[in-house]
């Protein structure tokens, strides 16, 4: 697998992998997360590429200069188990190291929890923390 920062003309690829994934809400549109991150200076998606050019994975990454921060980890269902999110993980940690950052933060879902082990693998631990939101409109 090649890791490539995505382009504006994998937009059909990538959002039809966060929908298999399960990563996409009604209420936020992917496409517009991958347009501010691909447009952002301090963010990119990662894709990981086989061969053909075929997108079997990706992973949003950004930094607000001291805190790293990973979204849409995602890898083709037919290629899970195989080590691509583990290759994906460190290319995010590589590109955030690059930038300065020395933290990598990342949410779950409550609802996601067989990914938790995925992470606890990777040493990523509980931050006992809550992560508070509000709706910029």
């Amino acid at each position: 697998m090649d890791i490539r920062d995505l382009t504006p003309s994998d937009l059909d690829a990538v959002t039809a992998l966060w929908e298999e994934a399960g990563l996409t809400r009604p209420w936020n549109p992917p496409e517009r997360d991958l347009e501010r991150a691909l447009t952002g200076s301090t963010s990119t998606v990662l894709g990981g590429v086989d061969a053909g050019g075929r997108l079997l994975g990706t992973v949003m990454v950004g930094s607000d200069g001291h805190r790293g921060w990973v979204y849409y980890l995602a890898v083709r269902q037919e290629c899970r188990g195989a080590g691509l999110g583990r290759q994906l993980m460190a290319a995010a940690e590589e590109w955030l190291r690059e930038r300065g950052a020395v933290k990598v933060q990342l949410m779950v879902r409550t609802t996601n929890e067989h990914v938790l082990g995925f992470y606890d693998a990777l040493g990523y631990e509980d931050a006992d923390v809550r992560v508070r939101s509000q709706w910029l409109r």
